[in-house]
């Protein structure tokens, strides 16, 4: 029969493990916090920055349409009541190409994924592995692939 010094150390090894697996899961939560921040941090700057770059291009988009209608009506005719041609060119051009910018804007949304905390997922399977095997894993590269420790296991 164990003696109560075997059934309290074991106890305490039983607490400490627990613990560490506690304050684990905590870290792992802060490095999914701290990586999520640092990614919508840089889009968020990205965005600002862009949005301010199409303002300006707006407005100087106004003068090139408004140049080109009038080069386009210089073309066609001398007659100053066919005006609006060189701008009815120029719409249809501006139509087109903002057409062919929304499909591309769409297909590059479609083909974007969502931030995701890459570190935190292989730290997760780092972590599972260990726990499952009586060796640990170890990463390989930042990709997220973790290669099994046991020889077993491996592809």
């Amino acid at each position: 029969m164990p003696d109560d010094r075997t059934t309290s150390e074991l106890g305490r090894a039983i607490q400490e493990v627990s613990d560490r697996a506690t304050l684990l899961i905590r870290e792992e939560i802060e490095l999914a916090k701290a990586e999520m921040t640092e990614k919508v941090t840089k889009l968020l700057k990205g965005a600002v920055v862009g949005i301010v770059a199409g303002v300006f291009a707006v407005f100087a988009l106004v003068y090139l349409v408004h140049s080109l209608s009038w080069g386009i009506f210089a073309l066609v005719s001398d007659d100053i009541n066919f005006v609006w041609v060189g701008y009815l060119i120029a719409g249809g051009i501006l139509l087109l190409v903002g057409g062919l910018a929304g499909f591309l804007a769409a297909r590059f949304f479609k083909a974007g994924v969502p931030p995701t905390p890459q570190m935190a997922i292989e730290e997760g399977r780092l972590i599972k592995e260990t726990i499952e095997t009586s060796r640990p894993a170890k990463p390989i590269g930042a990709g997220g692939r973790v290669e099994a420790s046991d020889p077993a296991r491996r592809n």
